[in-house]
């Protein structure tokens, strides 16, 4: 385990200055698949670096895709469009994305492949997904339903149609629609009911898979019907990570500062940019914020909350605790090691008490990120208005974001480091 600390010395001015957030996360990896998947080869430019990225990368390459990597925002992908059987698992540390997406796109090929993670990976739903290429005559077997997932697959699909649950996660239905492009017929997926996690995140992975010439139709707000064009290689422009932007337009609210970002909120089109209202508005949050669309930028908005003038209820959130950890958990637990009595969990929703007050006083918080890059940066934001709040593991937060604390520094922040 480790226990590095990283306390946060609130600033006495404002943030000014010019950071522009990394590359999209969720648009990276949907990129890097396709690409993958197509012939030729393709550019993705303004690309992530990261553990999740990286790890995808890696997989791509131990199935025979030359993956080079020109500078620190380029991918450069060169591909046969066919997966090769792995000599070993792929291993994806605790990438969602990359693991449910993969668990997929191997069924298209031949062979023996094994979707795998870490600790942390291994406590992440599968189930449904696995079910799902089950239905469609996929050899596959998930024991734990979670990682580690081992496909025997024999080229593709034995049918033309699938009914997912994707109550638990969006990236179910991400997955069989981007996988389904290289199959033999037309394909549909059809949700079972209609719960889904974060809708906006199908409409990233629509629009990726047209750049990369595949032809995806929505009929209605639960089915899309997927041609078997397979996808040709592009030159793809990723755009920056929303996620990542809420702990920039957060630490721009809490300070009273102006934190250009190089694009504005409503340039981006990932879901999380709809957070950015809600971090305007603050000190005078909504009552309720329904999170089920946004649920990356929840952490950012519940540390905001503890500082706003009246109480905040979380609801939609029930995902989060499927999350990189239980992140209703992390976030109470955390706020509660700042003052007792700051936050609390009715079921699956999550209650910010608020007290302005706190900005200004010294406490002695240790907040335990259970190894999540997201309340890593988000109780970062505590650190801006109250003295003593240390950050455990500060390191996590290579998953999505390794430059993190050099952004905050280049604004004026500063810390106090201690080695576990």
């Amino acid at each position: 385990m480790n226990k590095d600390t990283l306390t946060v010395i609130p600033p006495a001015h404002a943030l000014t200055g010019r950071v522009m957030p990394p590359g999209s996360k969720s648009i990276t990896n949907r990129a890097l698949l396709l690409a993958g998947l197509a012939r030729g080869t393709s550019r993705l430019t303004g690309a992530l670096k990261s553990d999740d990225t990286l790890y995808m990368a890696e997989a791509l390459r131990a199935m025979g895709v030359t993956v080079e990597e020109p500078d620190a925002t380029t991918f450069v992908v060169t591909s046969s469009g066919t997966f090769n059987p792995p000599e070993k698992p792929l291993f994806l540390g605790n990438a969602g994305t990359a693991t449910r997406f993969l668990t997929a796109a191997v069924a298209m090929f031949d062979g023996r492949f094994v979707v795998d993670g870490d600790e942390h990976m291994r406590k992440r739903p599968i189930a449904p997904l696995v079910a799902s290429l089950a239905s469609l005559g996929v050899e596959i077997e998930a024991s734990t339903g979670c990682p580690p997932v081992t496909v025997d697959a024999k080229g593709g699909f034995t049918a033309n149609r699938v009914v997912i649950d994707a109550g638990l996660s969006s990236q179910y239905v991400s997955a069989l629609l981007m996988a389904a492009a290289c199959g033999r017929e037309p394909f549909t997926v059809e949700l079972a009911g209609s719960a889904i996690g974060a809708r906006g995140y199908i409409t990233l992975t629509t629009a990726c898979m047209t750049a990369f010439g595949a032809d995806v139709r929505e009929e209605g707000n639960a089915r899309w019907v997927i041609a078997p064009t397979g996808y040709r290689a592009a030159d793809y422009l990723i755009e920056p990570d929303a996620s990542a932007a809420t702990y920039l337009w957060g630490a721009e609210v809490l300070t009273r500062g102006k934190i250009n970002l190089g694009v504005a909120a409503t340039e981006f089109s990932q879901p999380d940019a709809r957070s950015y209202d809600m971090i305007a508005a603050f000190p005078h949050m909504p009552a309720e914020i329904d999170g089920s669309q946004m649920q990356d930028a929840i952490p950012t908005l519940a540390v905001l909350a503890a500082y706003n003038e009246t109480p905040v209820r979380f609801t939609g959130i029930e995902n989060l605790r499927v999350k990189e950890c239980d992140r209703i958990r992390a976030l109470s637990l955390g706020l509660n090691n700042i003052r007792a009595g700051l936050a609390r969990e009715e079921g699956d929703d999550l209650i910010v008490t608020g007290d302005p007050a706190l900005a200004g006083q010294t406490v002695s918080a240790l907040i335990d990120t259970f190894a999540d890059h997201r309340i890593a940066m988000s109780f970062a934001l505590a650190g801006l208005k109250t003295s003593g709040i240390a950050i455990e593991n500060p390191s996590c937060v290579a998953k999505t974001y390794p430059n993190y604390w050099d952004a905050l520094g280049s604004l004026g922040v500063t810390f106090e480091r201690k080695a576990g």
